[in-house]
């Protein structure tokens, strides 16, 4: 999953908040009483469940994640996660579940009993819409055929597998703990008992040549996916890369890298439906979308986030991120470290960081929908983004143009507004 984060966290500023971290069924009376928006239908409401261990941690990775010492407490981290929503479903009353995502870390470190156990519980406690996608990501280096086939058979109906690189020097100076024979032993288990996965390939990788992604790509579309995320490698803050930045390929290698990708996953068939995503016609991750298109989203487990819409407001929570500290903090009745309402001001352009993600861009009348705004509100904004040549606009849709989807961070900032 990609974490989707505070407008804040992006972009260093700083809004005025309403604490409200209280336990959530008084939260929730507060949530429902009258407010600055008028949202006349709430969004679809999707599920992310955090696991926060790994086997080992990547050096490029900003996620919660933390490495696995010997072993892990699986049954006393399901009980967190029960109780984590069961607190949880006075914010949510009423509405159904229509994806689920179970990401980390490593969820496939999990045992078949605990992911069973886990979506007992979520079936128990939630309405699940009967034909939900349910993803599990998975990591090469922990994949074995019985696990995987009790995985299916408890209700998993999706995965999402991090291969990287199907080049062993690539994934071991990426620090991942399987090797390229490894990928592809994964991909035929994945398509063994799932008719639905993803796999992740990064590109722009320390010491890649042109040549060598294209091998990557055509490695990966000889197993025809139904869906592809190609990501660049980017050094982010506070991780090892960070602080040891490796040699990576410059701009204009990568630029054609990019170009290379585009053109062998249009030849095959696939929509580049958003930034870093290509699917097979009807395959597109419905759970990123929901994301994309500014949906609701319950995160429970260590350091997970939430989206979550009222009639007159719209809220983002955060749990706490050490695995033993929510744990504690989950069985004590309340896992939510920081919970604040979205300032009006920042919704245009956190609706505008995730919707313009989206190439075919988005209905006109779901920006009012989702953030309780009136279109008419940003005028200033779309006309300037659309005298820069960096959307398209009709009395139905929205937008990037070719231009816009290169310089999408400088579209974005168009609707960033300033205190």
């Amino acid at each position: 999953m990609i974490p989707i984060k505070p407008v804040s966290q992006l972009t260093g500023v700083v809004r005025p908040t309403t604490d409200i971290s209280q336990i959530p069924q008084d939260v929730a009376t507060k949530f429902l009483s009258p407010g600055s928006l008028n949202l006349s239908v709430l969004p679809p409401l999707s599920l992310y469940i955090h696991f926060p261990w790994c086997v080992r941690k990547c050096p490029y990775c900003d996620f919660n994640s933390h490495e696995v010492k010997g072993s892990f407490d699986e049954d006393a981290y399901l009980a967190a996660l029960r109780a984590d929503l069961e607190v949880s479903l006075p914010l949510i009353w009423g509405r159904k579940i229509y994806t689920v995502f179970i990401g980390g870390g490593t969820p496939s470190l999990m045992s078949a009993a605990g992911v069973d156990r886990l979506l007992s519980d979520i079936r128990t406690l939630l309405p699940i819409d009967g034909v939900a996608e349910i993803t599990l990501e998975a990591n090469p280096g922990t994949f074995e055929t019985e696990k995987f086939r009790s995985f299916r058979q408890s209700g998993i109906n999706r995965l999402s597998v991090g291969i990287q690189s199907f080049n062993s020097q690539h994934l071991a100076s990426l620090g991942r703990i399987h090797n390229g024979d490894d990928a592809k032993r994964a991909i035929d288990i994945a398509k063994t008992h799932f008719d639905n996965f993803n796999l992740d390939l990064m590109f722009a990788l320390p010491g890649q040549t042109l040549t060598e992604t294209q091998q990557d790509i055509e490695m990966a579309l000889s197993f025809a996916p139904p869906h592809l995320s190609l990501y660049h490698l980017t050094l982010e803050p506070n991780t090892y890369f960070a602080k040891y930045p490796p040699a990576i390929p410059d701009d204009d290698t990568s630029a054609e890298m990019q170009e290379l990708i585009h053109a062998k996953m249009a030849g095959a068939g696939y929509v580049n439906y958003e930034v870093s995503a290509y699917a097979q016609p009807g395959k597109a991750s419905r759970h990123n979308q929901n994301y994309w298109n500014f949906g609701d989203y319950l995160g429970i487990g260590a350091g997970a986030h939430s989206k979550l819409s009222f009639p007159h407001r719209i809220v983002r929570q955060a749990r706490f991120k050490q695995p033993k500290v929510f744990i504690e903090a989950s069985m004590a009745g309340n896992a939510v470290q920081e919970s604040n309402e979205i300032d009006a001001r920042d919704l245009p352009f956190e609706f505008m960081l995730n919707a313009l993600r989206l190439n075919q861009g988005f209905p006109v009348n779901l920006f009012q929908d989702r953030t309780g705004l009136l279109l008419n509100s940003i005028e200033k904004e779309l006309q300037l983004a659309e005298k820069k040549g960096l959307i398209q606009r009709d009395h139905q849709t929205i937008s990037p143009t070719p231009t816009g989807r290169l310089f999408l961070n400088d579209l974005q900032e168009i609707f960033l507004r300033d205190v």
